[in-house]
């Protein structure tokens, strides 16, 4: 029987999957397994000769594995050849890779990650942990190692999808395996790698790095010798990238331990596990400590992505037990599923409620075991997807008790109620569809003063409105138009003047010695800054600071020399130079107008000879104050010199003809 078996055929890729008919395929499933079947009957010794001997058993097993992690289970169909097939492929392909000879094709880092993704930690653990430490693995994990680290030190010039990809792979195998994650963290280069990799902007990238640094750190915790030396050494490590990126030029909190210690439980997870762990070093637990202080401010943990699940309101048809059925319901319980279903969405209710009978409702030892991996043997392999509430027979109710009739749907109101259209009184001619008069133009509408107001209405509006009834006009009040500044705080004005005479003063200084604004103890000390400070009342720091602010505003300079450089409106007194006689000589020539005190004796001017004219000459002014003494004579020696001028007795010549009935001018 052994020689007689056949080759397997290799499974097929996604084009060619398209082009099987279902009897085909359910044909292929059934052939597959035969042969798997087969094989797993064969005795060890026999295994190893069809394996040298046939290379499409390794080959179909790769394929079929690596087929599931690209598309998922569901390419194989809902029969139940298909899920005999899953099955029988995880028991063959965990027996080819615990012989002592395994095929170098199932040995490598690419099959042993498709397999942990396909089949999980709980079933692949301890297989996967073993095969990795074969010399073949290890070699095709040296040849990863080399090539990622190229890739992640070459950043945006080498192939950036190509390392998200691997990673991406790559991630499955570390989480399953601790010594994975060893071999990687092994030296500095793998971290260095990653944290110099994390400055391109590119998210999908950075996701997979935070995913790969995360697993790496806490597979060194797992296993059965956890390496703590080492996660200390890369905690530190970790520490020196976060302390140089944040006296460089980027943003601190764009860094690799910055958005790790964010966005994932790495430090709460590390200190768990060394607390419940026989070698934990308080050296580790003070790194710890420390890179606590590069979380980002006020970002909490990204929430997980919502889950719609369906929720289970015990609404399930009734079974023939009814206690069985409310024992199913565990309603007490739905707060701590509830609670539990938030950390692990992929669990099912039920199996939350498992949970919960086995650890005595103790949620916190039900998440310990679930993160731990440590569940008995008889819900490990149990169905975690399984609901509450199943679906149930159908029986007949026993209870047939009468009820009273729940209450009616309320009945909505509103305001066209009880109206004669609502009460069909309404007459039958009012009521038409669209528009009532369809070919009624503009013209016609507004011809029609049917319903216009009538004029005595409009009258009556009319006489209604006051128009002398007006509100008072504000529009010039002082206070309103802004005339009026700090009416109401006279202390805001002195405030503005003393800024004033202090910004003035400064200017001044500044326009005479810029020098004496520099800084400095000597010129601190100098007579120049001292007689400021007197003036303004300011400190060093606040004369310093407005040169400062001066000489980065030019336009608050020019501003300052318009204010106090430019013509302010007021002039210098000036002196009066016509000639006066003193008080001597008018006594002494008055009348005469012939003396020294007569500017006109000799000349051919106004007056010919007789003065200036209008008392000017007498050292008066008629436009002097009133009651001045040579005002006053001026003013008479004016109206008494009148009748020698040429127009002599003007006013009273104006008065008779006046009197003769003479019209003006």
């Amino acid at each position: 029987m052994s020689s007689s078996l056949p080759a397997f055929a290799p499974f097929p890729e996604a084009p060619w999957r398209d082009h099987i008919v279902p009897t085909e395929w359910e044909a292929c499933l059934s052939t597959w397994l035969a042969l798997t079947e087969a094989y797993l009957s064969l005795a060890e010794k026999d295994l190893v000769r069809h394996i040298k001997e046939d290379e499409t058993i390794a080959s179909f097993q790769r394929s079929f594995i690596n087929g599931i992690a690209d598309s998922g289970t569901e390419i194989l169909g809902s029969s139940r050849t298909a899920s005999l097939l899953f099955r029988q492929c995880f028991t063959f392909s965990s027996r080819l890779l615990q012989l002592s000879s395994s095929p170098s094709q199932l040995l490598t880092w690419e099959f042993l990650s498709d397999f942990s993704r396909v089949y999980g930690k709980t079933k692949t653990g301890a297989i996967v942990q073993a095969a990795s430490q074969t010399p073949q693995a290890e070699t095709s994990l040296q040849g990863l190692k080399k090539s990622l680290i190229n890739s992640l030190d070459s950043g945006i010039q080498g192939d950036l999808k190509l390392v998200e990809t691997r990673l991406k792979r790559l991630n499955h195998l570390v989480h399953v395996s601790p010594h994975v994650a060893a071999f990687f963290l092994a030296g500095s280069d793998f971290l260095d790698g990653l944290i110099s990799c994390f400055k391109v902007m590119n998210p999908p990238l950075r996701k997979a790095i935070i995913t790969t640094t995360y697993l790496c750190l806490i597979g060194l915790t797992e296993g059965d010798s956890p390496k703590h030396s080492m996660l200390t050494d890369q905690l530190y490590s970790l520490k020196a990238a976060a302390e140089a990126h944040k006296s460089g030029p980027l943003n601190v909190n764009d860094s690799l331990v910055a958005e790790l210690v964010t966005v994932t439980p790495i430090l709460k997870q590390l200190t768990y596990r060394l607390e419940h762990s026989d070698t934990g070093l308080a050296r580790t637990k003070t790194v710890i400590m420390a890179l606590e202080a590069y979380r980002k401010p006020g970002v909490n943990v990204r929430p997980k992505r919502p889950i719609r699940r369906k929720v289970d309101k015990g609404k399930g048809i009734m079974t023939d037990d009814q206690n069985d059925f409310q024992g199913e319901i565990h309603v007490h319980r739905m707060s701590q599923i509830s609670q539990i279903q938030d950390l692990f969405p992929d669990l099912g209710s039920k199996f939350v409620s498992q949970l919960l009978d086995e650890f005595g409702d103790n949620t916190e030892q039900v998440i310990a075991h679930l993160l731990e991996d440590s569940l008995p043997p008889h819900l490990a392999g149990a169905d975690r997807t399984k609901e509450l509430s199943p679906e149930r027979t159908r029986r007949k109710s026993h209870d047939v008790a009468p009820r009273s009739t729940p209450p009616l749907v309320p009945t909505r109101h509103n305001v066209f109620d009880n109206d004669e259209l609502d009460e069909l009184n309404v007459d039958v001619s009012r009521l038409h569809f669209g528009k009532r008069n369809p070919g009624r133009t503009t013209d016609d509408i507004l011809n029609d003063r049917t319903s216009a107001p009538k004029t005595a209405a409009i009258l009556s509006a009319l006489s209604a409105f006051d128009a002398d009834d007006d509100e008072r006009d504000d529009t010039y009040d002082a206070v309103d138009a802004g005339f009026v500044v700090n009416d109401g705080h006279p202390e805001d004005a002195d405030e503005q003047k003393r800024k004033d005479i202090n910004e003035e003063a400064l200017f001044r200084a500044y326009q005479a010695n810029p020098n004496s604004f520099d800084k400095g103890a000597e010129m601190r000390r100098s007579n120049a800054r001292t007689k400021l400070k007197q003036t303004t009342g300011m400190t060093d720091e606040a004369i310093e600071g407005w040169a400062v602010m001066l000489t980065r505003t030019p336009h608050q300079m020019k501003q300052l020399e318009t204010k106090y450089s430019a013509f302010g409106g007021s002039q210098p007194a000036l002196e009066s130079t016509a000639w006066r006689a003193s008080k001597a000589d008018e006594s002494e020539g008055e009348g005469s107008g012939n003396g020294p005190s007569s500017r006109g004796s000799h000349d051919r001017g106004r007056g010919r000879g007789r003065g200036r004219g209008r008392g000017a000459g007498r050292g008066g002014n008629v436009a002097g104050p009133t009651g001045d003494k040579d005002t006053e004579n001026a003013r008479k020696r004016k109206e008494a010199n009148k009748g020698s001028r040429a127009n002599h007795n003007r006013r009273d010549q104006r008065a008779k003809k006046m009197g003769r009935g003479g019209l003006p001018g």
